[in-house]
């Protein structure tokens, strides 16, 4: 895993020191994480979030090409459960914070001249460096909040066991894939993106195809600003 996202970051600097479109981005995700065999989500556990970073397209051709950058993006989900005929609750919010380097290939449609619409898709991994968790519940009259940061697990990814697993610990490594589109005008980009995550997230979970539970599910709404060629 720690190889893979070297290599990531390689490409990553690589493009954005070639020839590259380079542009801004940033925007919201509608984070979640799955909780079926099938690797279905609920509607009601969707955390708001973000991403942020900049992007590059090497600029091969005008129909296809390929995208790299890193993001600071969020993950997660939350919970609400409602008791005593809706009055009492529980309510919990757990966000992540990961870098992200994507690897996207990009087919591009022109539409009219300046404008075009675009698909992509390709492999992202990401690395954990912060988040927060939180707790709110009411039962009566009486209120309590609790809050914690997120741990991740320190695993060496060269190895088959998960060191430093526990049950409050998350995996601090995360590949998986991206597919969406777009609308590209000269001046901003319009970009809706799903991420697929492939790395089940408890740090005590190793077997990442039992089924697809606990994995993120990140839908993003994003816009993207050129700033030049590099």
């Amino acid at each position: 895993m720690k190889t893979l996202l070297i290599a990531f970051a390689l490409l990553a600097t690589t493009t954005l020191t070639t020839e590259a479109q380079v542009y801004l981005q940033g925007g919201l995700n509608l984070a979640n994480i799955s909780k079926t065999d099938d690797g279905q989500v609920e509607k009601n556990n969707v955390l708001p979030t973000f991403n942020a970073g900049i992007l590059g397209r090497f600029g091969l051709s005008p129909m296809f090409d390929l995208e790299s950058g890193v993001l600071v993006t969020g993950r997660g989900s939350k919970a609400e459960t409602y008791f005593n005929g809706g009055n009492d609750y529980v309510k919990s919010r757990f966000n992540p914070i990961y870098i992200e380097v994507p690897l996207n290939a990009v087919v591009k449609i022109p539409v009219t001249k300046g404008a075009g619409v675009f698909f992509h898709a390709g492999p992202y991994a990401a690395i954990g460096v912060a988040g927060k968790s939180s707790r709110e519940t009411k039962i009566g009259p009486l209120m309590s909040t609790s809050g914690s940061s997120i741990k991740f697990s320190n695993d060496d990814p060269f190895t088959s066991g998960q060191e430093d697993a526990a049950y409050d610990k998350l995996k601090r490594f995360d590949i998986g894939l991206n597919f969406g589109g777009g609308v590209e005008f000269k001046q901003v980009i319009l970009k809706a993106n799903f991420g697929l995550g492939l790395t089940k997230i408890n740090s005590t979970e190793s077997n990442n195809e039992a089924n697809e539970k606990n994995k993120y599910r990140t839908v993003s709404f994003s816009v993207g600003i050129p700033i030049g060629k590099l």
